[in-house]
């Protein structure tokens, strides 16, 4: 324990943290340990015919969503209203926004299927029309298909925070001050989550969202729920399943989260040797076009280059256009370009840009590059499609992170040697260390309940151990692997046979008999 207090105290000193932040940091964390003003009434399941009665007999009220994109593919919108705590079912209520497209193939239509983008945070009204253009042979014309904003996002109930910043993914940077400066950040972002609440953020979890749905079922007239979900929408699935397993009809889940490893410490560590390896993968192909990129003709080239400009980011923040990007944001910024090969051209441009910047060059970022660094460096805007603040308060409010800060920079150090660029990202101190605990145990996810998860191989988001995790939780599962494939939404690569088998699923019910190993097109 002394040890620990001489670490913090050394830390604050080597960042320069001014008496305030550091009062904030003190302050939070003992408040998160506490649990200062955080109601701890824990839900239960309770009979729907007593306890919900006021919520399952609202008519929902259909109307435009007020979307070109919703409007013209004939979807129509309405909002839900929800308990804020469902162990409270009499309290405070608020509501989370559903669209909703009819099955085009009505005389074989197989009820309501649900859909979630991930995130957590991400707004979800529009994806059904998404998944639609992703997948255009997928048998979606049977069913009704149903969007949402989860509680806490978008036209949903939303979380507000304030933050100065677009995220939180940062790096911890070069030596002990970076990553103190870090840690006052991150200590300053829960703060301002904290401050600004008015009860919500509690009651803004997966299980809560799981409660949701099954509410939304209801109101739909429906016995079971179809569910197409990516990324964490395979944890919020699986969470589902877990809590009201005989209400679970077909359910793909595609880029899958571990549900045992769930959380932002662990889970997020697992990203690092997948995006080490995308960026291995990205320089071998900048220096097979060394003539176009001039960024160097080997990887080695390549990837001394990147440490290069990381290195001299952490010196001077580099400007680029209207942005200061320094060590914490240079890794945050390959790391959005690292979710697909198909984008690997758009990530060498950026890397010119940047290394022109750098230089000294007048470097005006390219749309995609000022697009990418706005989402980071500035506040999150009303229109975007996801929320970091809302994904900061699921997470945080699923599973308690670890809060000593001494443990997450040992992690930094120890994984530089490994993952030089990625190691300080993914092992870095996040808003949840400074966090109150949550008001329910997390949820141990382990069933027989039958879906069909398909993951990639070379996914740097949910690392592909985490696809192996989940199918091994639920027994009755089947896993397709998609090989070879750098890709963060699977289904979203061209494959007949990954396409055969959620195609079928959907279609027939069908699980393959075994599972899968399959390729890219």
């Amino acid at each position: 324990m002394l040890e620990d207090n001489l670490f913090r105290a050394r830390l604050l000193r080597a960042a320069g943290i001014s008496g305030l932040i550091a009062a904030t940091v003190a302050v939070v964390v003992i408040g998160s340990v506490a649990g200062v003003g955080i109601a701890r009434t824990v839900p239960t399941e309770l009979p729907v015919s007593t306890a919900l009665n006021r919520f399952t007999q609202q008519q929902l009220e259909w109307g435009s969503c007020e979307s070109d994109l919703l409007d013209r593919a004939g979807a129509q919108c309405a909002q839900v209203t929800v308990p804020l705590n469902y162990a409270e079912p009499q309290g405070r209520t608020i509501s989370v926004a559903i669209s909703r497209i009819r099955a085009t193939d009505p005389s074989h239509r197989r009820g309501i299927l649900l859909s979630n983008p991930g995130g957590p945070g991400g707004r979800g009204l529009d994806l059904p029309v998404r998944l639609a253009r992703a997948a255009p042979s997928y048998p979606w014309g049977l069913y009704d298909l149903i969007g949402m904003d989860p509680r806490g996002v978008g036209r949903s109930t939303p979380v507000h925070c304030g933050w100065p910043i677009g995220d939180s993914f940062q790096s911890a940077g070069a030596g002990l001050g970076n990553f103190g400066e870090s840690a006052a950040t991150q200590a300053d972002l829960a703060a301002r989550c904290l401050a600004a609440d008015n009860g919500l953020l509690p009651h803004i979890t997966t299980r809560n969202t799981a409660r949701d749905i099954d509410l939304i079922r209801m109101l739909l007239g429906e016995d079971r729920i179809n569910y197409f979900g990516m990324s964490y929408g395979t944890y919020l699935g699986a969470v589902y399943t877990q809590m009201f397993p005989e209400r679970t009809d077909r359910m793909v889940l595609d880029s899958a989260v571990d549900p045992a490893r769930y959380g932002n410490d662990v889970m997020i560590q697992d990203q690092g040797a997948p995006l080490e390896a995308a960026l291995d993968a990205l320089a071998d192909w900048i220096a097979a076009r060394a003539e176009q990129y001039r960024l160097g003709a080997t990887r080695s080239d390549v990837r001394a280059a990147v440490s290069d400009l990381i290195e001299q980011a952490a010196r001077q923040p580099i400007r680029v256009g209207a942005y200061n990007v320094d060590d914490h944001w240079l890794p945050s910024v390959l790391f959005g370009y690292l979710h697909d090969s198909r984008r690997f051209d758009d990530a060498a441009n950026a890397l010119r840009q940047l290394m022109a910047a750098a230089a000294g060059q007048p470097a005006e970022p390219s749309a995609d590059l000022e697009q990418t660094l706005r989402e980071l460096l500035t506040p999150t805007a009303d229109d975007a499609i996801a929320s970091v603040e809302s994904s900061t308060a699921v997470v945080c409010g699923d599973v308690e992170a670890q809060r000593d800060p001494g443990w997450y920079w040992r992690n930094v150090e120890f994984s530089r040697v490994e993952q030089p660029v990625f190691g300080p990202l993914v092992n870095n101190i996040s808003p949840c260390a400074f966090w109150p605990a949550p008001v329910e145990p997390r949820t141990d996810v382990h069933n027989a309940t039958p879906v069909l998860i398909v993951q990639a191989t070379g996914d740097p988001v949910a690392a592909y151990q985490e696809g192996v995790g989940l199918h091994r939780a639920m027994t009755a599962s089947r896993l397709v692997t998609l090989q070879d494939v750098i890709v963060h939404g699977a289904f979203t690569v061209p494959s007949s046979c990954v396409s055969q088998a959620v195609e079928t699923y959907l279609r027939d019910g069908g699980l393959p008999a075994t599972d899968l190993a399959c390729h890219a097109d």
